[in-house]
């Protein structure tokens, strides 16, 4: 038997991620059967099960948390912040932990979610449940109901099309620098009000992002 068929394996749950994504790009999501994975890991389904409910999970595992991280960050993040220069370090800070160094893993990931419906799904469920606790963040900071649920619904569409651009173009820039992009992108968009001209605050508020306001220059680190 081979020596990776051992329970104890540290690295079991790395080799059953990695050939889950292969057969899932080889053969299809649907098509990808548990034993298989576990045959081309060179594990058993035990041990499969023990890292994880079922094979969509191999998926969605790593981004489990992220509800409980934006609740640490936010809980941490200087008191004297904005809802929307909260917004800005919370996504560079994700973007550092969670994005840097695996933007080929993800791809492979984006892509096989792209080509199932049921995965689809699940993933725009992830995405609602990371506004709500976006939300309730910023309602634990004394931020009221509607400007708490509008400010988590921009995060969320922030993160999801700067991902998007990272993950399906050529473009080489880091996430960051796309998630800044996508930020001031959304405050020239939102500068021209619907009852009239453009006003000074918003202008203000394109001009502090593109000076990296909501970077952190000015207001400490959240790293």
């Amino acid at each position: 038997m081979l020596t990776g068929m051992s329970r104890w394996d540290p690295h079991a749950r790395e080799r059953l991620e990695q050939a889950a994504l292969e057969l899932f790009t080889e053969q299809g999501f649907g098509q990808t059967s548990v034993p298989q994975i576990t045959a081309r890991a060179g594990l058993t389904t035990r041990t499969f099960f023990r890292h994880f409910v079922d094979k969509r999970e191999v998926l969605f595992a790593h981004e489990a948390d992220f509800p409980e991280l934006v609740a640490r960050l936010m809980a941490e993040a200087p008191p004297s912040l904005s809802p929307m220069q909260l917004i800005g370090h919370g996504l560079h800070t994700v973007a550092a932990l969670r994005f840097d160094g695996q933007r080929d893993l993800l791809r492979i990931r984006h892509h096989v979610i792209s080509t199932d419906e049921g995965l689809i799904e699940r993933e725009m469920r992830k995405y609602a449940a990371l506004s709500l606790a976006i939300a309730d963040g910023l309602r634990h900071r004394g931020t009221d109901e509607l400007s708490a649920t509008l400010t988590a619904d921009i995060a969320v569409a922030v993160l999801r099309v700067a991902v998007t651009r990272w993950l399906d173009h050529s473009d080489e820039r880091p996430l960051t620098e796309l998630l800044t992009e996508t930020l001031n992108a959304l405050v020239s968009v939102t500068c021209e009000r619907p009852d009239g001209p453009t006003g000074p605050p918003l202008e203000q508020t394109a001009i502090r992002i593109a000076d990296g306001d909501l970077r952190g220059d000015d207001h400490g680190d959240l790293h």
